[in-house]
């Protein structure tokens, strides 16, 4: 589910988020994906695999959607600068996965 939302997301990023200096243009770019995509995603992350848990996704979301969205933006905006500067857009997916790979797994213990 993941993979072709964000495959999108990076080539809307690419397609419509340009400024004249490539510095600025990362960091807009690292604003508009952690205000509109990152709360969008968990949101979904968290109500889903509640679904899947037999639970009530709104005690899961009420619970820890806050707390997990401030996790994320401790590590995510630092991930996706790096990500947009150095990384070819045919391959920020698969760099976000494998960061994912080490960073899901505290946020899925706070989820739970």
């Amino acid at each position: 589910m993941f993979g072709p939302a964000a495959t999108q997301w990076f080539k809307f990023l690419q397609n419509k988020v340009r400024l004249p200096n490539q510095n600025s243009e990362i960091a807009a770019r690292v604003v508009v994906d952690q205000v509109l995509f990152a709360p969008t995603n968990l949101f979904f992350f968290l109500g889903t695999m509640s679904l899947l848990e037999g639970s009530d996704p709104r005690d899961k979301l009420k619970r820890a959607y806050a707390p997990t969205l401030v996790t994320n933006w401790a590590v995510w905006p630092w991930v996706q600068a790096i990500n947009f500067k150095l990384v070819p857009l045919e391959h920020r997916v698969l760099a976000v996965n494998v960061v994912a790979l080490g960073e899901t797994c505290p946020i899925q213990m706070q989820s739970t």
